[in-house]
């Protein structure tokens, strides 16, 4: 019987899938999909929750099935994310327009990532604050257990290391294994090796064009052939976000989520507050946050229902170029060092929310200026590094925490609201990275405002 059951679910999804594809058959929007897999998703998980409860053997061997389709979409996702990161950092190098303001546009990017990190820490802690939030609240359960132990054994290699130990963590010291995203700082070390390729191109440039004519040719070949692979992934998103939405709906612990409701609420009103700070900071620029929104809306849509910063990579290049005026230079290192750089939501709100409700556990005063100062100062320095797909922010909170001396428990108390407010994390990363490639265009001049104004957004559809 239980087998039955199993199959009648399994054949649920698939008509759904396939009512996704006949809308993608009759043109309808890519971020229509995308939020209707997500609201049917959501539906679907809440429907076999109450048929089947979450212990049962049905539900558990229905969403072994359904993580073909949502675990199999954010493993592709992972499968390019290295691959793009690489030639995305190079081909900006192959541009021209790079050639001469490389230190300042790295520079500008870099300082706004980390400096709207750094605010996103300040009102992480203020949120924090305002709610009353105590980490000794949190009640802690089986899974939280597990999970607990998971996190304690990942702090391991952390914690020994000091900090000029972790800034050296970054450097890529065998670029094929960081290539094959092998540690936790991979996604950085790949951008610095990157880097490395592009100033010797520059070089070479200079001393026998020929051989720098070649290697731009073949750069500009393999980033077409990438950006291919990407969109081919990007279009089976409706399919991921839905089978991924149900299984998080089917065996959420909702009464564990009521219990974090206040959390949640927090942190919601934490990442809104920062994501008006950009908005503010474009208006500062003499930019329409307006405009921004509106052609924003579709990657902060994908950022938000896929949960993977590296994933919106593609889409975030492609909005930034040809709907909000960036060279194509500039946008290509602004989201590639968005990728490991000053992620707004993962790097900077949620560890400093954690760090300020645990620090009354360690005898700390969590109002006292020197606390909040150094918390933000560490908070903005361990942005570096963190990974854009999937345990970004868990790394973050660890990384803080530990070189705080606080408890890292408090990591694993969360894992029930983890997916909930990830997704929101993720879409503030993604904005924070597409305001610093903005920003730092209109800073050295390059930024085309015609194409910024322009109401017709061209880049909504992934095809």
């Amino acid at each position: 019987m239980s087998t039955l059951l199993t199959v009648i679910n399994i054949v649920v999804l698939l008509a759904i899938i396939i009512g996704l594809y006949a809308m993608q058959k009759k043109h309808i929007s890519f971020s229509k999909r995308v939020f209707i897999g997500l609201g049917v998703g959501i539906l679907l998980g809440l429907v076999l929750q109450y048929i089947y409860g979450t212990k049962s053997d049905v539900l558990k061997a229905t969403i072994d099935w359904y993580n073909i389709v949502g675990k199999g979409y954010v493993k592709l996702l992972q499968m390019i994310v290295m691959p793009l990161v690489f030639i995305s950092i190079v081909s900006a190098f192959t541009k021209m327009k790079l050639t001469n303001n490389i230190g300042k546009i790295s520079t500008l990017i870099i300082g706004l990532l980390v400096g709207t990190t750094a605010v996103a820490a300040a009102i992480g802690i203020a949120s924090t604050l305002a709610f009353n939030l105590d980490g000794a609240q949190f009640q802690q359960g089986e899974a939280e257990t597990a999970r607990i132990g998971q996190v304690e054994q990942r702090l391991g290699d952390i914690q020994s290391m000091t900090l000029p130990q972790k800034v050296l963590e970054l450097l890529p010291a065998n670029p094929f294994l960081d290539l094959t995203g092998d540690r936790a700082t991979s996604t950085i070390a790949v951008v610095i090796f990157a880097a490395f390729i592009g100033i010797a191109y520059l070089g070479v440039k200079k001393k026998t064009p020929e051989h720098a004519e070649l290697f731009a040719k073949i750069v500009d070949a393999f980033h077409a052939i990438i950006m291919r692979v990407v969109t081919i992934i990007l279009r089976l998103t409706p399919y991921g976000v839905l089978a991924i939405m149900t299984r998080v709906a089917a065996t959420s612990d909702y009464n564990a989520i009521w219990q974090l409701g206040k959390f949640v609420v927090a942190s919601y009103v934490a990442l809104a507050i920062m994501f008006i700070v950009h908005l503010l900071l474009l208006a500062f620029a003499g930019l329409n946050p307006i405009t921004y929104v509106k052609k924003a809306f579709p990657v902060l849509t994908f950022a938000f229902t896929s949960r993977t910063s590296a994933g919106a990579l593609p889409l975030n290049v492609k909005t930034q170029t040809q709907d909000l005026g960036v060279p194509e230079g500039i946008a290509n290192f602004a989201g590639s060092f968005g990728l490991s750089i000053g992620q707004n939501g993962c790097a900077g709100t949620y560890p400093a929310m954690l760090a300020v409700m645990v620090a009354p556990l360690a005898g700390i005063d969590p109002l006292s200026p020197s606390f909040i100062l150094t918390l933000i100062a560490v908070v903005a320095l361990s942005s570096f590094g963190v990974a854009g797909v999937g345990g970004g922010a868990t790394f973050a909170a660890l990384l803080v925490l530990s070189t705080m001396n606080l408890p890292i428990a408090i990591v694993g108390l969360l894992i029930s609201v983890e997916p909930l407010i990830d997704m929101g994390r993720t879409a503030l990363n993604v904005s924070g990275s597409m305001t610093a490639g903005v920003l730092t265009s209109k800073a050295t001049k390059d930024l085309d405002t015609n194409t910024f104004n322009d109401t017709k957004p061209q880049s909504v559809t992934v095809s």
